[in-house]
């Protein structure tokens, strides 16, 4: 293999015994490269802990984990503050490892005293919580712990409430350790699967990129599209959807592709706006996008108890249909300005882009396979960050080898290697023999030209991994106060019980209610809290309406993600600020425009739940389960295609106001399942399509008049 990974060009001012220049969030200082050595001792224990090479319990991890967090959090917090500021960081870092310390030393005795705490045990659970509301305050802003404040307080004081949000009243030391201790508050489930899944995910993601994924996608994507209509937008879907096969984020992604994208939309004549929306939209969809997903979609799976291929599979068709609606819209905005693609010869061709860098895909490859395979999130992301590992440090080796024929079967062996590591290798011996093969090739590049500055990439991406997991840890940690709350008092049965309320009358209602609840909270928190809260309170509600649980998860969570797009916080189109040059709001306004066709996905798969591959509904009792998928995916797409065109208000020819009214009530109808709503829909498609057509022709013909007179 003549072509190495982009690792080496990207490390050449580094060295071996330094972080290097790219990890720009860690200064060249004192403090920057001890925030540097805790990052990496982060990403290290994370590691560890991921392939059992440290068995400790549950709840020491999880303590571990939040410590941690503190301790890289504070620091960075008022990394270019004033000295006493510094001194105040450092401090409170220290508080939150002695907290999780605390957890640690006294984790049989904590058990013992449930329920019976002392005082030290009540001043560190104070402290634990106190610390967790100051670093989620400065790392995110103010709304979650506002909004987790008033859940707090609702602990605290809802004895003085009118029925029925009032509760029994409960003492102090009864909420501190609910909070503070146990699995029910901070240490619930969010944190649980922050510190085991998303963070081995989050560098996962971080390895791909440094191997050079991100040029794939975008020569991919360039090759496939960028010469059509609009091309250049269009390349920032397309490419922002394989991102998202690799990377959660929503913010990641708009700063990791944004940074290509959205210049060269510019360039080809999109507004700022436009561009930065465009890319925030698509970056969005990352969450929803399997294999990986977001961080949501693992604690998706471990609230409701199911394997993560199940959730997966629920969320493939609206993943799908969210980036169709994203490029119909595109290419809709495309036609309304008169933007031309991309000259083709002077783009990169896709087929040759996956010849050369074929390799890129095996590890996310055997990521989709063992996730398929019912393998858990836990050893898929192991085997997928192992094998991305030996993929960077082979090809700095590989590149040295003498001839094509050397390397060949230098990776024909090493691929033999790992595929055995994973299925004859006895489990207890696999994470001492991955061990092993990664510790070799570190020491083969070590005394190889070029392998150090590959050892410092690698480095690099432990860093970066840790950081980038910082505000997703954080967010974990800050809702377990709101779990908390729900379980110690059920006030989200209360809620609860007002939506089924709502639903006895009309279930859609009752969709429109939770949709809005999403909106609302996504307006101020991001998707992993927003979905905590609304599926807790929901959730349940919308199962006893006869909405199966997966669905109801999943039209939360699909909210939440476009709650995202939304002012005043909109933190993916606040990303595409800068690159943009454009006001975040402006950016936000052109974003939920864009991503207005995806409303339609999540309100059809609960009146159709084959949409999501699921069970159930009446369509698939009437007509079959794959005759039902394939009816309402068919119908999903000309609704989106309605919506589309009447959002943005061109189809052919810019659209007048009757026309777009049409649209609406024709894509509106087609979004409930019922017979006559279906028939209705497609009847007022038919004559949508009619009228476009012939205004569109009355349109083409009045232009032809015009340039025989001229």
């Amino acid at each position: 293999m003549s072509n190495t990974t982009t690792v080496q060009s990207q490390s050449n001012d580094t060295d071996i015994y330094g972080h290097g220049e790219a990890v720009s969030s860690f200064p060249f200082s004192f403090e920057g490269k001890l925030l540097f050595a805790i990052a990496l001792l982060f990403s290290a224990f994370q590691v560890a802990t991921a392939g059992h090479y440290i068995d400790f319990p549950s709840q020491v991890v999880r303590a571990c984990h939040v410590g941690f967090l503190m301790l890289l959090g504070f620091p960075f917090i008022t990394l270019n503050k004033t000295a006493p500021l510094k001194v105040l960081g450092w401090g409170l870092a220290l508080v939150g490892v002695a907290v999780a310390a605390y957890q640690v030393v006294e984790y049989n005795q904590l058990m013992l005293r449930a329920g019976d705490l002392n005082q030290l045990d009540l001043y560190m659970g104070a402290a634990c919580i106190a610390t967790v509301f100051l670093v989620t305050w400065f790392t995110m802003g103010p709304a979650l712990p506002i909004i987790c404040g008033v859940f707090l307080a609702y602990c605290f004081f809802g004895q003085y409430l009118p029925a029925p949000l009032d509760t029994r009243g409960y003492a102090p030391s009864q909420i501190i350790e609910q909070m503070a201790y146990g699995t029910e508050g901070i240490y619930g489930i969010p944190v649980y699967v922050s510190s085991s899944y998303i963070f081995l995910f989050i560098l996962f993601g971080a390895f791909l990129e440094k191997a050079g994924m991100i040029r794939l996608f975008t020569d991919v994507s360039l090759g496939l599209v960028g010469h059509a209509q609009g091309g250049a937008a269009k390349v920032a879907v397309v490419a922002s959807g394989f991102m998202g096969t690799i990377s959660g984020s929503g913010v990641a992604n708009v700063v990791a592709v944004g940074q290509f994208t959205i210049p060269m939309m510019k360039r080809f004549g999109y507004r700022s706006a436009f561009a930065g929306g465009v890319e925030a939209t698509a970056s969005m969809g990352g969450q929803i996008m399997p294999p990986v997903m977001g961080a949501v979609a693992f604690i998706m799976a471990e609230t409701l108890g199911v394997e993560y291929h199940v959730i997966v599979r629920a969320a493939i068709i609206p993943a799908i249909l969210y980036f169709i609606s994203a490029f119909w819209m595109v290419h809709l905005e495309a036609g309304k300005q008169g933007l031309l693609g991309m000259p083709k010869e002077k783009l990169p061709s896709a087929k040759n882009a996956i010849v050369k860098q074929w390799y890129l895909i095996i590890p996310l490859a055997a990521l989709v396979w063992l996730l398929v395979a019912g393998y858990t999130p836990l050893f898929a992301g192991t085997v997928g960050l192992v094998f991305t590992v030996v993929l960077i440090l082979g090809s700095s080796i590989a590149i040295g080898l003498p001839s094509n024929v050397i390397r060949f079967i230098f990776w024909i062996g090493l691929g033999l290697i790992c595929a055995s590591l994973v299925y004859y290798v006895p489990q207890h011996q696999r994470i001492w023999v991955f061990a092993g093969a990664i510790a070799s090739l570190v020491v083969i590049n070590f005394f190889r030209k070029g392998g150090r500055e590959t050892l410092v990439a690698c480095r690099d991406s432990l860093a970066e991994g840790a950081k980038s997991a910082l505000p997703v840890g954080v967010a974990c940690a800050m809702v377990g106060i709101i779990i908390g709350t729900m379980t110690l008092t059920g006030v989200a049965n209360t809620f609860g019980e007002f939506v089924v309320g709502v639903g006895a009358h009309s279930l859609f209602l009752s969709l429109v209610l939770t949709m809005l609840t999403c909106i609302f909270l996504g307006m101020g928190i991001p998707t992993i809290p927003n979905y905590i809260i609304t599926s807790t309170i929901a959730g349940p509600a919308l199962e006893r309406l006869g909405v199966p649980l997966i669905v109801s998860h999943m039209f939360v969570f699909y909210f939440g993600i476009l709650a995202d797009l939304t002012p005043p916080v909109a933190l993916a189109c606040f990303a595409a600020a800068p690159i943009a040059k454009e006001s975040g709001l402006k950016i936000s306004i052109e974003a939920i425009k864009i991503a207005a066709a995806g409303f339609v996905v999540p309100y059809m798969a609960v009146y159709t739940p084959a949409l999501m591959l699921q069970d159930g509904g009446a369509l698939a009792q009437q007509i079959g389960y794959l005759p039902a998928v394939i009816y309402v995916v068919i119908k999903a797409l000309l609704a989106m295609a309605l919506w589309g065109a009447t959002v943005i208000g061109f189809l052919g020819t810019r659209l007048t106001v009757p026309h777009r009214l049409l649209g609406f009530a024709a894509a509106a109808a087609l979004i409930a399942a019922y017979p006559i709503s279906d028939q209705i829909g497609f009847v007022l498609a038919i004559v949508f399509a009619v009228v476009v057509w012939r205004h569109n022709k009355a349109m083409k013909s009045g232009a032809n008049l015009g340039h025989s007179a001229a």
